[in-house]
């Protein structure tokens, strides 16, 4: 029977081959993928055997990955220059603004005998073009906006065009016969100029119009004969509208709703229209106006009642009182024409003249809105225990229940990546003590199985205890499941399962490297418990090959002998007598008889226990004071 020699040094006289290997063949390292032929990294040796290491390191890999082969390709191309970024691209939308001025004569006329006109000079850097707008006054009676349009200004007769250079503060330019006299500039023009360079001249104040300033003078006031003027309320409130925001609520009603408006009540003639409001998509005729603008009667006369409303407008004289703006207060109803509108808000500007002119306070929003229900909330059903939690979930969300989406970058990047635990099972039961398992967690798609190995004549089968299935922690909840991580796993951490409490015991190798790589996503005492594991093993290496060491020096000394005893004995007569022998007074079968006996025996067998070789012999097959192991005994005196 061949026995591998441990311990010894591989040198050429102690090196010995294995008879019984027969399987010399190499794994293959090509494979077939999706119809093209690709590597397959081995993962045993020549024969079947075990790969100790593995042939490149992760450092390698990395460098092998990112090396840029320049020997073959030769060195990496330089990336091109930066490009050139023309003017029209750099100054695109950049313009520099001066306010400025011009003088204009008015000859015809006895208030007035020139005039001011204020303008913006724009300069456009990207094509060096100007334009002169000035500014729209209402009702001026002038041709205002743009003066000059867009273009390169000529600057003298020899052909020269105005350029930003020329441009300055407290200077005059000539434009087209015009002179244009600027005054200031704004922030980007100012700091443009000084960063090219230009020291600007100080700022002028804008010269006002003559006319314009005798204008806003106050005018000489007239009693007007009558209390009551429309052309005054015509030109006073021109343009003054106020407005209000209303609904009418008919609810009440059948197939009633709650329709929001907007009302109109022009100052200038005291007339009132209604606009509706639409939403987009909301199935209704885009009609704007509920109600055209016209004067809303208050109260009518007796027989104002029965006035045929409907062929004749009404008159001032079947009306009473019309409506003013009084009646139109946030927060109070209005009923116009027979419909019943709650004004809930209005505008800055009818605050304002409700608050100058008629010396209400400020007019407060009032919220209508309704509020709805607040949404049901969809609860899962218990879980059953039968699968994932997000498989059950599906049932729940569609009628055709659907797979949930895995990370197909995660498995592609951890396929075939596991992480194998060594663990115990806390139990109170004696039984449970020496059981052991083995957790082996898949990182591709973070499932979690558990393998316990068969012990002979312990009465448990073994193999497969949980098959691969996520596991939620204790305390997580099942609408929101926190499951296991590998951050989980470390040396002395308690994984509960199903309600069964492990402690992890021991990590391989690839569980370190892999720590190691990750350290971020494992706390410190985590990784310190792994590597303080693996320290402690390497520290008890060398005892145990000092151990083994001398057990296998005391097998040599052993094995050679029982050769010696066997070539001096070989012809003794009684060889299968001992064997009969020692094993009838072995009722146990356990390998070993007291001194007594074992003496006892060799002097019916007339076997030479005086003899030095086999006084040597028993004193090695020796164990303890009274018993002597008779295996190697009877190898001495068989074939």
């Amino acid at each position: 029977m061949y026995k591998p020699m441990h311990g010894l040094p591989f040198l050429p006289g102690t090196s010995f081959k294995d008879p019984t290997k027969t399987a010399f063949h190499r794994s293959q390292t090509l494979d077939y993928r999706n119809g093209y032929a690709v590597f397959r990294r081995p993962t045993v040796g020549i024969g079947g055997d075990r790969l100790s290491v593995s042939e490149l390191s992760q450092s390698d890999l990395d460098e092998v990955a990112t090396k840029t082969p320049q020997l073959t390709y030769g060195e990496a191309r330089r990336p091109p220059p930066a490009q050139f970024v023309p003017a029209h691209v750099a100054f695109d939308k950049k313009v520099l603004k001066f306010s400025a001025y011009f003088q204009e004569d008015v000859p015809m006329s006895t208030e007035e005998h020139y005039r001011i006109r204020q303008v913006n000079i724009y300069y456009y850097l990207e094509d060096d073009s100007m334009s002169v707008m000035e500014p729209i006054v209402e009702n001026s009676g002038i041709p205002q906006g743009k003066l000059i349009k867009r273009q390169q200004l000529p600057k003298n007769d020899q052909g020269d065009h105005y350029h930003w250079k020329d441009l300055n503060r407290g200077i005059s330019i000539t434009i087209y016969g015009k002179t244009f006299h600027i005054v200031d500039c704004d922030q980007f023009t100012k700091v443009f100029l000084e960063s090219q360079g230009i020291k600007l001249n100080p700022p002028e104040t804008m010269v006002p119009d003559p006319y314009t300033e005798l204008r806003k003078q106050p005018l000489r006031k007239y009693v007007t004969p009558t209390d009551f003027d429309p052309l005054k309320q015509f030109l006073t409130f021109d343009k003054q509208v106020l407005r209000f925001y209303a609904i009418w609520d008919d609810t009440d009603s059948m197939f009633g709703e709650c329709r929001n408006y907007i009302i109109h009540y022009y100052l200038m003639d005291d007339t009132v229209d209604i606009r509706e409001v639409h939403e987009r998509n909301d199935g209704r005729d885009p009609f704007p106006l509920l109600m055209n603008r016209q004067r809303i009667p208050k109260v009518l006369v007796d027989n104002g009642k029965n006035f045929p409303q409907c062929v004749l407008e009404i008159s001032d004289q079947e009306v009473l009182e019309w409506y003013t703006a009084k009646d139109f207060i946030v927060g109070k109803p209005v009923t116009i024409l027979g419909r019943t509108f709650f004004i809930y808000d209005c505008d800055a500007f009818t605050r304002q003249y409700y608050k100058e002119q008629l010396g209400f306070p400020d007019l407060p929003r009032i919220d209508v809105s309704k509020k709805e229900p607040p949404p049901i909330k969809q609860e899962l059903p218990p879980y059953n225990g039968y699968g994932l939690i997000e498989d059950s979930a599906q049932n729940c969300f569609v009628l055709v229940p659907k797979a949930p989406k895995k990370d197909s970058m995660k498995m592609l990047l951890n396929d075939n990546k596991v992480l194998r635990y060594l663990a115990a099972l806390e139990s109170p039961n004696p039984e449970d003590k020496n059981r052991r398992f083995i957790f082996s967690y898949f990182l591709a798609t973070d499932m979690i199985s558990i393998f316990e190995p068969p012990v002979r004549n312990s009465g448990i089968l073994g193999g497969k205890y949980l098959g691969r299935t996520k596991i939620a922690k204790p305390l997580s909840s099942v609408e929101d499941p926190v499951y296991y991580s590998p951050s989980d796993f470390f040396i002395g951490a308690v994984i509960e399962v199903f309600g069964h409490r492990f402690i992890i015991l021991d990590t391989d190798e690839y569980v370190l490297k892999y720590m190691e790589s990750n350290a971020a996503q494992y706390s410190p005492e985590a990784l310190t418990s792994v590597q303080n594991h693996f320290r402690k093993q390497e520290d008890a290496v060398p005892e145990l090959e000092k151990k083994q060491t001398e057990e296998a020096t005391g097998v040599q000394e052993l094995e050679a002998l029982i050769e010696a005893v066997q070539k001096q004995h070989k012809d003794h007569p009684c060889k299968d007598a001992i064997r009969h022998m020692f094993q009838m007074n072995d009722k146990e079968a356990s390998g070993f008889v007291n001194k007594e006996t074992f003496f006892k025996i060799c002097g019916l067998l007339n076997i030479p226990t005086d003899d030095s070789l086999i006084k040597e012999l028993i004193q090695m097959c020796s164990h303890g004071d009274d018993k002597i192991a008779y295996f190697n005994f009877l190898r001495a005196f068989s074939n």
